[in-house]
């Protein structure tokens, strides 16, 4: 079995491999607990704000997408020789990272940049990214062998890439609420960036420019919209929809370039002539944006089991990747060849599945909670309001 490599990088594509970048393509909603947003008003009142609710259906989202994030990943030490799976990868990778960025960007509609929301984002979004950056690196040093790993807060590693990601769509927010047509802006910039390999490594620079038309997208969607997306009618018509794609993915698994799917690539460092760029960016826009309305009509709406997980999908995100790692710096799929074989793909999606699900419980969420939403009032100066 060919071993799947341990480290991405961005760096110009050998020869030799082609493909870039297979393992960086999670998404996440990244939002405060109701209980933090009710502890932010109390400290402004002095008096106890009334519990936030939540909607059952994006908590259910976003714990659907976290489970086929954490699938995907550990799909991919082990697809290798498989079409079925390449192309299951394939159709999971079209649509789960959209999905969570067009709720991120729904949920960021209210951004403003006032102090309260500032300091929100800096604690539920910087924080985290320079903590995990850096546990990633350090994690690669000594588990992975890699001894002079560097730690870089410029150069996003495996998962984190999407925390400064969010940082940036959010800061940009009401630039694109100001603009007359924002959506075609977001795909002319995104279309830029496929052409435009001078980008860098910097902060992921290219993803963060190529995914930016479904964050966009979510600052413009209302709850209508979403009313309609849950019709009966899309959810019939998402079925013939889904088996099409996954024909397709089918049909095109031993012929199409990862890369497409990751957007962390120019179209010349792919060996592709630069016109191809801005063609495929259209063309992976409309064919994910579809598959996600396809997803988001199939969510259940109601109260389910898992419902409460969606809180905790930022624990899921962030710490699931080490589980991954650790699989493959100490030879789990190298040594297992059997795990590629449809039972061993069966048994590693039911683990990935019930790791990340754990991983999303309140007791994960409570112990992380000084990672993922620190209480630092001690940094930031008190408001007029809360003096």
């Amino acid at each position: 079995m060919s071993k799947a490599p341990s480290e991405i990088q961005r760096a110009p594509i050998t020869p030799e491999s082609r493909e870039s970048e297979p393992r960086r393509e999670q998404v996440l909603t990244v939002e405060r607990a109701p209980a933090a947003a009710s502890r932010t008003a109390q400290d402004r009142t002095g008096a106890p704000a009334p519990a936030k609710h939540r909607d059952a259906y994006f908590d259910n989202v976003k714990y659907l997408a976290i489970v086929l994030v954490a699938v995907a990943h550990a799909w991919e030490p082990v697809m290798d020789g498989s079409r079925v799976t390449r192309a299951l990868y394939m159709f999971v990778y079209t649509f789960h990272m959209p999905a969570f960025i067009l709720v991120s960007g729904y949920f960021s509609r209210s951004f403003d940049m006032s102090s309260a929301k500032v300091k929100r984002l800096v604690t539920g979004v910087v924080v985290p990214y320079v903590l995990f950056e850096t546990a990633y690196s350090l994690f690669k040093r000594y588990a992975g062998g890699v001894d002079d790993a560097p730690i870089s807060l410029l150069d996003p590693l495996f998962l984190t890439w999407f925390l400064i990601a969010l940082f940036i769509w959010r800061v940009t927010t009401p630039i694109w609420q100001s603009l007359r047509h924002p959506l075609p802006v977001a795909l002319v910039i995104a279309m830029l960036a496929s052409v435009s390999p001078e980008i860098g490594d910097d902060l992921d620079l290219q993803r963060v420019c190529q995914l930016l038309p479904f964050f966009v997208l979510g600052l413009l969607m209302k709850p209508e919209h979403f009313q309609l997306i849950r019709r009966r009618e899309v959810r019939l018509l998402a079925v013939p929809l889904a088996a099409g794609a996954l024909a397709f993915a089918y049909w095109a698994a031993p012929h199409m370039r990862l890369g497409w799917f990751y957007r962390s690539n120019s179209a010349q460092e792919m060996d592709f002539q630069w016109w191809t760029g801005p063609v495929m960016t259209l063309a992976m826009f409309g064919c994910a944006l579809l598959l996600t309305f396809a997803f988001l009509a199939w969510v259940p709406r109601r109260h389910m089991w898992f419902t409460a997980l969606g809180a905790g999908t930022i624990c899921g995100y962030l710490l699931h990747g080490f589980l991954i790692r650790a699989a493959d710096y100490y030879g789990l799929f190298e040594h297992n060849e059997w795990l590629s074989g449809p039972v061993g793909l069966v048994l590693v999606s039911l683990v990935a599945a019930v790791a990340v699900t754990l991983l999303c419980t309140p007791p994960v969420r409570r112990v992380m909670r000084f990672a993922t939403e620190p209480d630092m009032k001690w940094a930031f100066r008190r408001s007029p309001a809360e003096r």
